[in-house]
C-alpha cells in the first residue's frame, strides 16, 4: 500500500513538473526578444529617450565601484544622472566617488553617515530610498556596486522596453563565470530563478525582479508609497516590491543580452548560505497564487526525485520510474537549451542533468529560512 501511494505521488509530482516546463516555462524557451540586435540593429529615431534616474547603493565598495562604474557613467544616451547612495561605507568609497564626478557632473553622491545606526530594521530599502526620492526622473534604472553592465547601451535597450503601458522591465543578471562547482551552482540557481520570474511574466503572472538589473517609474513607487507596505523586512526592495506594484500589463521583460548587467557571485559556500538566506525570508511575503505555485513547483520538483529515489531502493515499477524520469529530462534539455541560448550560457547544459538533481538540497538547507528566518542587514 505504502508503495502504491509512493509510486501515485511520483507519478503526480512528474506530471505536474511537465506541466510547469512545457505549459508555462516554454514561454520563455520560444521567447522573440523584439530587441535582439542581430535582427534589429538600434536605431536612435525608433526610441524615445527619456531621461533617466541610474541608482545604486554601495556599502565598502570602492574596488567595485572603481572597476564598473565608469562604463555605466559612459552610456550612449543623452540625458541621464547616476546617483550612488554610499552608506556608512569605512573605506574609500567616497573618495573614489569624488575623483569619478571630477569629470562626470551627471554622477550625484548622497553620503549617509550614522544615519541609521541604531535601526535595527534599516536593511537596503532605506539607503535605496534616499536615492529614489533624489532622482530627478521619472524612469529609474537600478543596479547594484558590484555589476559590470554588458554594453553601453545597456540604459538604451533597458528604458527603450518602457513603452505604452510598461511601467516595470524586469531585466536579466547573470553571475560572472569562474572556475569552481560553487560558482556552477551560483550560476544555474540564477539561471532557474529567471527562468521562473521571465517565464511568469510572460504568463501574466508577474511576481518579482532583480534589483541588480531592474527598471520602473518612479510615480509608480510613489503611488505604492515606496517600500512602506514591507519596510518591516530588511530584503525585498526589489521583489518584494514587484510582487506589490506589478499588473498583468505593466510589466514586461528584456533579454537582449547588451541589457545584461554581470554581478560578482560569492566566492565561498559560507557566504552564499548567508546571502540566500537574507533573500528567501521575502518568499512568504508574496501574494498568495505566487506562494502556491512556486510552492508547487518546488514541492514536485523535490517529490520527483525523491519519491522516485525510494521506488528504485523498494524496486517498485522501476521501469517506470526510468521511464518518466527520462521523458522530463529530456524536456529539461530540450528547454533548457533554448533558454541557456537565449540567455548566454549554453556551456551549462550539459551539467543539467546533475544541477537539477542536486538542486533538491537546496530546498532541504533554505526551507527553515522560507518559513522562519529573519535577516536584517542587506550586505
Amino acid at each position: 500500500m505504502l508503495a502504491k501511494l509512493l509510486f501515485l505521488g511520483f507519478i503526480t509530482s512528474t506530471l505536474v513538473q511537465l506541466a510547469y516546463w512545457w505549459g508555462l516555462f516554454s514561454k520563455l524557451a520560444f521567447y522573440k526578444n523584439p530587441s535582439e540586435p542581430s535582427k534589429t540593429p538600434i536605431n536612435t529615431d525608433q526610441i524615445e529617450e527619456k531621461p533617466v534616474s541610474i541608482v545604486i547603493c554601495a556599502r565598502n565598495e570602492a574596488e567595485n565601484l572603481t572597476k564598473f562604474l565608469p562604463r555605466i557613467l559612459s552610456q550612449n544616451y543623452r540625458l541621464y544622472e547616476v546617483i550612488v547612495v554610499n552608506d556608512n561605507s569605512d573605506d574609500t568609497t567616497e573618495e573614489v566617488l569624488i575623483q569619478l564626478s571630477i569629470n562626470c557632473p551627471y554622477l550625484r553622491i548622497i553620503n549617509i553617515h550614522n544615519k541609521y545606526e541604531f535601526d535595527s530594521q534599516v536593511g537596503k530599502k532605506k539607503v535605496l530610498a534616499e536615492g529614489i526620492d533624489a532622482a530627478r526622473h521619472n524612469v529609474l534604472l537600478l543596479t547594484d556596486a558590484d555589476c559590470e553592465v554588458a554594453s553601453k547601451v545597456w540604459l538604451r535597450k533597458m528604458q527603450g522596453s518602457l513603452q505604452g503601458d510598461k511601467q516595470i522591465v524586469l531585466g536579466y543578471s547573470p553571475y560572472i563565470r569562474y572556475p569552481g562547482c560553487l560558482n556552477l551552482f551560483i550560476r544555474y540557481e540564477a539561471v532557474y530563478t529567471a527562468v521562473q520570474y521571465f517565464s511568469f511574466a510572460l504568463a501574466k503572472m508577474p511576481y518579482m525582479g532583480v534589483g541588480r538589473n531592474l527598471a520602473y517609474h518612479k510615480h509608480l513607487y510613489e503611488l505604492a508609497g515606496g517600500f512602506k507596505k514591507h519596510e518591516h523586512i530588511a530584503s525585498g526592495d526589489d521583489d518584494l516590491f514587484i510582487n506589490q506594484v506589478s499588473t498583468q500589463k505593466n510589466v514586461t521583460i528584456n533579454i537582449d543580452s547588451d541589457s545584461f548587467t554581470y554581478s560578482e557571485p560569492k566566492r565561498s559556500w559560507k557566504a552564499y548560505f548567508r546571502q540566500k538566506a537574507r533573500h528567501m525570508t521575502t518568499g512568504r511575503e508574496y501574494q498568495t497564487q505566487h506562494i502556491l505555485l512556486l510552492g508547487l513547483l518546488s514541492a514536485t520538483h523535490f517529490g520527483h526525485y525523491f519519491l522516485g529515489g525510494l521506488l528504485l531502493m523498494t524496486q517498485y515499477s522501476v521501469n517506470v520510474v526510468i521511464i518518466l524520469y527520462l521523458i522530463r529530462m529530456i524536456s529539461l534539455i530540450i528547454l533548457y537549451g533554448k533558454i541557456l541560448k537565449q540567455l548566454r550560457d549554453p556551456s551549462m547544459l550539459i551539467w543539467i542533468p546533475i544541477l537539477d538533481a542536486a538542486f533538491i538540497i537546496y530546498y532541504v538547507v533554505f526551507a527553515p529560512f522560507l518559513m522562519t528566518g529573519k535577516r536584517n542587514q542587506w550586505t
